[in-house]
């Protein structure tokens, strides 16, 4: 009842729609009960040979008709406005919770849960938002009507429904409980079909090269499975649930009516009055049914609440600092850092100690897994530390907004992340959509892009496909590259930038590097010699910690970690 209450809140911008709905489908459910009156005088007419009302009725059935399309019509299209908005402002809702979420969700979440979330979740809540309360409202008005026309009509006969209330409740909570469990599972088989399906349709090529048609398709398979096993143990529960309430009601009703062929009920009541009475009785099973049948739809949505919920009450990025920098000078110091991932006992950085002047260069270099990536994370504080301290310019980076601090940095990463767009917007992105048009071919020029962005049918406004596909890898590196170049950060962090480049790529790219760093504070993941030799300072790492650091003449001077690695060519840095 909680999170169903809560969920209704979403109503609240739409009540105005969603009364006018209501209302609709209340006066259609209380202009149900005039069909067995209309009848009952039809009768009357007939066992009289009365002629007088020959007009009369006919048009009054077509009255009770045309009004109740009319507010069937009213009820249906404004609860669909309620419906469509909803949607939309839940969908919305999940979407920008997403966006301020920590990378630590990204990390342990596939991506196929995070979007159903989003789909088959919000789908089903709003079938417990709209289409039960629908049902509720309509079908309930229905029965209330049919109820107190029944009850006017002989109040004894009509007991037998309060008689078998208590029962068609507690089949109602028992199956409810059922729907609901089965939906928690249901929710989590969807995430499955949609995680295996990014996964295929992303990896395509790997998948290809391999061999792997036959194992994707054995993974979608058992997803698709398992969502079938249980979707049709809830259709076996509504199957059952539905004839079960029937014969229940049928029970009421056939005590009803052998009162009502009782000779002292013959007797006491006329034809017209008996027709009316057993023809209002008749027209009660329908609806009382679809109301049992609501609580299911409910329970679902609940569970898709539940799913949601967990979303929107997560924990957003830590964002307490109050400094706000228009831009910093670029002098980085570390002192005493050290890190370990969220959930996780394993120190992946320690005893960190740095000092960065403004303006240089320096080089992070170790074999996969040394912590260079992992430090490179924490300056745009994707993730936080919680002993030692990074600062920029001598203020903690805990200290500066996280907007304000992400405006002093830009970031190159080995791997390309690029949109469904033109190839200006994905250079101009996000706070960078207000540059003109000459400073984003500048930055495409100083990351000399513009030689094969001018050969694209439509030059920087050229569509470059999903993560820009239609690009090669050294292309779409460049744009990365042209992106940071047009933010023009004091601090710049290059993360293998270019170990997606081939040779001429690289050289071109090289020739942009030096100049975009100059007067900028750089720091270089890479295992290209040519990245590393001209740096200010390398850091060689090994185990979260830092073994050895100079210059590249230093360091081979020194004869150790560095030096092996530079005569084995790099090849076992990752």
């Amino acid at each position: 009842m909680k999170d169903y209450l809560r969920l209704l809140r979403y109503t609240k911008p739409v009540l105005g729609l969603f009364a006018i709905s209501a209302a609709g489908f209340i006066a259609y459910g209380f202009l149900q009960p005039l069909l067995p009156e209309l009848l009952k005088q039809m009768v009357k007419a007939i066992e009289l040979k009365d002629s007088s009302d020959r007009w009369k009725l006919p048009l009054m059935a077509i009255g009770v008709f045309a009004v109740q399309g009319i507010a069937s019509f009213i009820g249906n299209y404004f609860m669909a406005r309620v419906s469509g908005t909803i949607v939309r402002n839940i969908q919305k809702e999940v979407f920008n919770k997403l966006t301020v979420l920590p990378a630590s969700y990204f990390d342990t979440t596939p991506t196929g849960q995070s979007i159903a979330r989003i789909t088959s979740s919000v789908g089903m809540v709003t079938g417990a938002i709209t289409s039960a309360i629908v049902t509720v409202i309509r079908e309930g008005t229905v029965v209330i009507g049919m109820l107190a026309y029944v009850f006017y009509q002989n109040w004894q006969l009509s007991m037998a429904f309060i008689c078998i209330a208590p029962i068609i409740g507690l089949i109602v909570r028992y199956v409810g409980n059922r729907f609901h469990k089965i939906s928690h599972k249901m929710q989590d088989v969807a995430g499955d079909t949609l995680q295996v399906a990014s996964e295929m349709i992303a990896g395509y090529r790997v998948m290809r090269s391999f061999g792997g048609e036959n194992y994707e398709k054995e993974r979608f398979a058992d997803a698709c499975m398992r969502s079938f096993h249980l979707y049709m143990k809830m259709q076996k529960i509504a199957a059952i649930n539905t004839p079960v309430m029937q014969l229940i009601v049928a029970f009421a009703v056939a005590a009803i009516l052998y009162m009502v062929l009782s000779p002292t009920m013959l007797a006491q009541y006329s034809t017209a009055d008996l027709v009316a009475y057993i023809t209002a009785v008749a027209m009660l099973p329908k609806p009382i049914r679809q109301l049992t049948q609501t609580n299911g739809a409910i329970q679902k949505g609940i569970a898709g609440a539940q799913k949601i919920f967990e979303i929107l009450d997560m924990q957003a990025e830590y964002d307490t600092g109050s400094v706000e920098c228009h831009r910093a000078a670029g002098v980085v110091s570390i002192r005493g850092l050290e890190f370990t991932y969220p959930g996780s006992n394993d120190v992946v950085l320690r005893d960190i100690n740095i000092e960065i002047p403004a303006g240089q260069t320096v080089a992070l270099v170790g074999r996969s897994g040394s912590g260079k990536s992992t430090l490179a994370s924490l300056f745009p504080r994707f993730y936080d530390y919680e002993k030692g301290e990074i600062l920029l310019d001598g203020i903690p980076l805990k200290q500066y907004s996280l907007s304000s601090l992400r405006n002093q940095i830009a970031l190159v990463n080995q791997h390309v992340v690029l949109f469904k767009d033109t190839v200006a917007n994905n250079i101009a992105y996000g706070s960078l959509a207000q540059c003109s048009r000459k400073q984003i071919q500048a930055a495409a020029e100083a990351a000399n892009a513009m030689e094969f962005i001018e050969q694209l049918p439509q030059g920087l406004d050229s569509e470059i496909g999903e993560n820009g596909l239609q690009l090669s890898g050294g292309q779409r590196q460049r744009l990365a590259i042209a992106r940071a170049l047009l933010k023009d950060a004091p601090l710049l962090i290059l993360d293998e930038a270019t170990s997606a480049l081939d040779n001429e790529s690289e050289a071109k790219i090289q020739q942009a590097l030096e100049r975009v760093m100059e007067n900028r504070t750089t720091l270089v993941i890479a295992h290209r010699l040519s990245t590393i030799e001209n740096a200010d300072l390398i850091l060689v790492m090994d185990k979260g910690e830092i073994v050895e650091r100079g210059t590249h003449s230093e360091l081979l001077a020194k004869d150790g970690y560095y030096a092996r690695l530079h005569r084995s060519g790099f090849d076992e840095i990752g």
